[in-house]
């Protein structure tokens, strides 16, 4: 059993984070590759995966573990036709954030001791987006945006989570959101429909999202259809400005944002003009 030391880190519980998709593990590790971030990828329920990542922005670059995911979480969301639940946490906060496509986010976040600091319409509108009941689920959901002495933010989490049950989620039980990233990623690794996910370099990735396109939905930009092309400039519209900002913020996050984004519009303009449907 780790110990709570082993839980910690110098300022209190280790940063981690969780992202879920809604699609299959092998929709979703061709475009997770373009993250270059080594991650284990597994099945998360009813047409739900997770990717469970090493944790590198902010274990080894300092970086602020909401920051990241955010930019991850954006980039898989608007570079496929399926959205991501980013959940995070740190020493001092945790939270939430879904992406859809080119909509705006929606998150929530706590403090470590369970306070929430986010608006009640977030959870509403998170509602809405992931199919909960309008009613009876959104009342669930409010629960957690209001105080409640005793109850931390992991255990938010871990509400918030049982709600999802009834979208599909069903998270391995070794991947309890609030443990360290380093030792989530192992405990992924050990399950048996575990895919690793890690950047293979350039003409490998290509080749490889090319053979895979059939797979992955009409949606996808590598497909050549018309629909598609008009995604791809979109994603190389989009991933321009956020690799600059990026790269002025020195942020990981979001340069993997950027980048995946204009990988994903470059190759699927590129694939368009090499292979035009009618």
């Amino acid at each position: 059993m780790p110990t709570e030391a082993g839980r910690t880190g110098p300022a209190g519980p280790a940063p981690g984070a969780l992202l879920l998709c809604r699609a299959v593990p092998g929709a979703v590790a061709p475009v997770a590759h373009l993250l270059r971030e080594p991650m284990q990828v597994v099945r998360a329920g009813d047409g739900w995966s997770v990717l469970v990542p090493e944790g590198g922005p902010w274990r080894d670059g300092g970086e602020p573990v909401d920051r990241v995911v955010t930019g991850w979480a954006t980039a898989l969301a608007v570079g496929a036709p399926w959205s991501v639940l980013a959940l995070w946490w740190d020493a001092d906060h945790a939270g939430f954030l879904l992406a859809s496509g080119f909509r705006r986010p929606v998150g929530f976040v706590w403090l470590a001791n369970g306070v929430p600091v986010g608006e009640d319409e977030a959870m509403r509108t998170f509602a809405v987006r992931v199919g909960l009941d309008p009613v009876l689920d959104v009342q669930a959901l409010e629960r957690l945006s209001k105080t409640d002495a005793g109850v931390d933010a992991r255990a938010r989490l871990r509400g918030l989570l049982a709600i999802l049950a009834r979208v599909g989620v069903s998270l391995p039980p070794s991947l309890a959101p609030g443990e360290p990233a380093g030792r989530l990623r192992e405990a992924a690794a050990l399950l048996p429909d575990s895919l690793p996910v890690a950047w293979p370099g350039g003409r490998e990735a290509a080749e490889r999202r090319t053979a895979d396109h059939s797979r992955l939905g009409p949606w996808m930009p590598w497909t050549g259809d018309p629909r598609a092309r008009a995604l791809a400039l979109a994603q190389v519209a989009a991933g321009v400005p956020l690799l600059a900002w990026g790269l002025r913020r020195r942020s990981g996050g979001w340069v993997a944002a950027g980048g995946l984004l204009l990988a994903n519009g470059t190759l699927g303009l590129a694939y368009g003009l090499m292979y035009p449907r009618d």
